[in-house]
């Protein structure tokens, strides 16, 4: 029985690499039309200019697995706002090694082959996709604690004489990341074409945070109407520090809410860790028994209803 599940797991891994591989001569047409259509048929050329930059940066397992997913934009998105040089097919391999591994221990172990194949995928795109949002949180709120800052040396630079482009350079220079790397990125798309509001809208899209997109519309609005931009920003970045510190005093307020609702919900798994290790005999039962598999099933899902009903209640927006 473990021969013939090692069998069909290497004939899916076999199959699945031959579905990523593909045809070769269909992606070779698809950069040569396209790169005909850029010649030729009078396409932006800032626009022309991203695409060839991403498809230098881009492998065929990038295209293979940009191919498969529904959107994968998004997922691109999600793994440049952590500021690591992560590609797409290297989340995808990750991924994939991550759910054969626990597919493999699992199996091995004697659990049934779907539960195994299904604790394989849960795990192996689950576990990548928590690291990645906390990743994404932690330079976040990095970015957040120094963007006040950020602000107030272009306060400084506005008031003594320099244009917000330039202003916008020294920025990038003098704050230290993710501040400055986010700043130097806008710096780069207006110097191959793109508007300073094009550039920082795109910013703004993948950081996805109010205080950013308060920035942008504070720019977008002084363009239109005219008026004292350094006065606009000062003011601009005292209600951003206003608004850290109450998110501090909420953090603060909250924090034995969430030690308790964390302590809830991790101890059940430490208890039946703690059972297992002391008599696996007693608790093997779950990975063999229909009934307690079903019976595990059921709780587990009870449990995530609890713990996704307690993080809504000691998640407080401002």
């Amino acid at each position: 029985m473990l021969t013939i599940a090692f069998l069909l797991f290497g004939g899916l891994i076999v199959l699945a690499g031959l579905a990523l591989v593909g045809p070769p001569g269909v992606r070779t047409r698809r950069r040569r039309l396209e790169a005909v259509k850029a010649r030729h048929i009078g396409g932006n050329a800032v626009e022309t200019q991203l695409r060839r930059i991403h498809a230098q940066r881009s492998s065929k397992l990038d295209d293979a697995f940009h191919r498969l997913i529904p959107n994968p934009e998004l997922l691109r998105r999600r793994l440049e706002a952590t500021g690591k040089s992560w590609t797409l097919g290297y989340y995808a391999g990750v991924c994939a090694i991550l759910s054969s591994v626990i597919f493999l221990l699992l199996v091995t172990k004697g659990a049934p082959f779907l539960l195994s194949l299904l604790a394989g995928l849960v795990i192996g795109i689950g576990l990548p996709h928590m690291m990645v949002g906390k990743l994404i949180k932690r330079r976040i709120k990095n970015f957040l604690a120094r963007f006040p800052d950020a602000i107030e040396l272009l306060v400084r630079g506005l008031r003594s004489g320099l244009p917000i482009s330039e202003t916008m350079g020294v920025v990038a220079n003098e704050v230290p990341d993710p501040v400055g790397a986010e700043f130097r990125g806008v710096a780069d798309r207006m110097r191959i074409g793109r508007t300073m509001e094009q550039a920082l809208q795109e910013t703004a899209d993948r950081l996805n945070t109010p205080e950013f997109q308060f920035f942008v519309i504070t720019l977008a609005i002084q363009r239109e109407t005219g008026g004292n931009l350094a006065e606009t920003l000062g003011n601009l970045a005292d209600v951003l520090r206003k608004r850290m510190q109450m998110k501090l005093k909420i953090s603060a307020m909250s924090s034995e809410s969430k030690a308790s609702a964390y302590i809830i919900g991790a101890l059940p798994f430490l208890v039946f860790g703690i059972i297992y290790f002391m008599n696996p005999a007693y608790m093997g039962g779950f990975f063999t028994d229909t009934r307690l598999i079903i019976a595990g099933i059921g709780g587990g899902i009870w449990m995530s209803i609890g713990v996704f009903i307690m993080a809504k209640m000691i998640n407080f927006e401002i």
